[in-house]
C-alpha cells in the first residue's frame, strides 16, 4: 500500500485484487477507510461484493481515469 492509504491494483487480476486489499483491510483498525483502484469489469464486480461479504462498507464508488474505479472501503468488524 501506498503511504497516503491508496491501494492501486490496476492491472491486477482476479482473485489476487481481493487477497490484496483484504490484507490491507485487516491491517486498519475498525472504522478506518482504505481507498482501492481497480479496474472495470470483473474486479469492479468482484472486490465490492466480497467487502461486502466480509463485513466492512463501500462508501463510495467513483471513475479514476479511463478503465478504473476507485473504492472507498470503511473496515468492518
Amino acid at each position: 500500500m501506498s503511504d497516503n492509504g491508496i491501494l492501486d491494483l490496476r492491472g491486477v487480476l482476479c482473485p489476487i485484487n481481493w487477497v490484496k486489499t483484504k490484507l490491507a483491510l485487516e491491517e486498519l483498525p475498525q472504522g478506518e477507510i482504505l481507498e482501492v483502484i481497480i479496474d472495470d469489469g470483473e474486479p469492479m464486480r468482484n472486490v465490492p461484493r466480497s467487502a461486502k461479504e466480509d463485513g466492512h462498507r463501500v462508501l463510495k464508488v467513483r471513475p479514476e481515469g479511463e478503465g478504473a474505479y476507485r473504492l472507498t472501503i470503511q473496515r468492518g468488524a
